[in-house]
């Protein structure tokens, strides 16, 4: 997708990178279980809600940025053209008309120039109720640039419907709980596609016992076919937990991690523990579904930031919308797929896509099968597409 600007802007120095985080209390489901098991898992969710409650879910982003007066830096242009390239998107005449994506983040501020225009169909305020569209953070609009821009760096679905759910306050942090209500509604608004640019620690409970709320609101949506792409997480670099986020984990959710513009892995992208372990307990990932699933651009990506100007971003949060962007552009060219299409609205349409990434994307070199950072390989937009059309 290309884009030019007039402007001979520079850019200042970086900033330094600002990570914003929030981790969730989990909350269990107990659907399904044997009525001892049942209470068992209520008296977990209870220890662990207590246990939990001061730490957050994370939304996760650095950026730099400068004064811009007339449009984004020749740089940030070069960079954007340079990921569409990477990505297979640069020939993609599809614009994701007629397909709906839900954002789940701080919020949006329409009156960035690259906003005007977009369809924004869908509004909720799950921090405070406010009616209008805002963002006191500023990382909702990024993402939502990545996806919808239409001015300079043209989003990589700018003709979606897009509903925004504001599930994180000003600074970055929020409860599970609030991150759960907003997936749910954006399932209840017909999204086709989940974006979801935040996570937080697992709930380090099995899956016979259940997960987080937002674990549980995530599996809700894919049972209808809905697909849910969420942030491997920034915590690659150090302090590693050895996993990817939640609710990144969910078994047919698709989890990004984060390339440069070479295809060479983030130095934060999070690494997947696909093999199992005992403490916390889970069990061993299986293809189509070890973590992450694929990488994405995340190193320096360009972005609209919140006061009007544009930038630079690293992390998994914007490598998280360029998937959601793909899904959206596959579902306009084969909308039979899409939750009420003919062939879609089941977890099992889900999985099918999600071997469509599998078969679609561009290991690394010398890759052989999954490997625990770079996934099964880099995010081929225009190969997924034509993969779909296939079956």
């Amino acid at each position: 997708m290309q884009n030019e600007s007039p402007s001979t802007e520079k850019m200042e120095e970086e900033t330094p990178q600002m990570v914003a985080t929030l981790v969730a209390p989990p909350q269990q489901n107990v659907q399904g279980l044997p009525e001892d098991m049942a209470f068992v898992q209520k008296g977990l969710s209870f220890l662990l809600f207590i246990g939990l409650i001061g730490l957050s879910i994370w939304a996760i982003s650095g950026f730099s940025g400068g004064g811009i007066t007339y449009g984004p830096s020749a740089m940030s242009i070069e960079l954007h053209d340079e990921f569409d390239s990477l990505i297979q998107s640069d020939n993609v005449t599809l614009t994701g008309k007629g397909v709906t994506v839900c954002i789940v983040d701080t919020g949006i501020n329409l009156n960035h120039i690259e906003l005007e225009g977009i369809n924004l169909i869908g509004w909720k305020d799950f921090v405070a109720s406010i009616p209008d569209p805002y963002d006191d953070n500023g990382h909702g609009t990024m993402m939502a640039g990545i996806l919808v821009a239409k001015q300079y760096f043209i989003g990589l679905a700018p003709d979606i419907d897009l509903l925004v759910a504001k599930a994180l306050p000003a600074d970055g942090t929020g409860s599970d709980a609030t991150v759960a209500e907003a997936i749910d509604w954006c399932t209840n608004s017909n999204a086709d596609v989940i974006s979801l640019s935040l996570g937080g620690a697992p709930s380090g409970v099995p899956a016979f016992f259940g997960g987080s709320d937002s674990e549980e609101a995530v599996g809700n949506a894919l049972q209808q076919g809905i697909v849910v792409v969420a942030a491997a997480g920034n915590d690659g670099e150090s302090g590693d937990d050895n996993d990817v986020a939640s609710p990144g984990i969910v078994e047919n959710a698709i989890c990004v991690g984060a390339v440069d513009t070479q295809g060479n892995i983030w130095e934060g992208s999070s690494v997947g523990d696909n093999n199992g372990r005992l403490l916390p307990p889970m069990l061993p990932r299986f293809d189509p579904d070890q973590k992450p699933e694929l990488v994405a651009p995340g190193e320096q990506v360009p972005v609209i930031l919140p006061d009007g100007q544009w930038g630079l971003a690293s992390g998994t949060s914007a490598s998280t919308v360029y998937v959601s962007g793909a899904i959206a552009l596959m579902f306009e060219a084969h909308p039979e797929w899409k939750p009420d299409g003919a062939q879609g609205g089941s977890e099992s349409s889900v999985e099918t896509i999600k071997e469509w990434i599998q078969a679609s994307v561009k290991p690394k070199e010398s890759q052989n099968g999954h490997d625990d950072y770079y996934g099964y390989g880099l995010l081929q937009v225009e190969a997924l597409i034509t993969t779909a059309g296939q079956n």
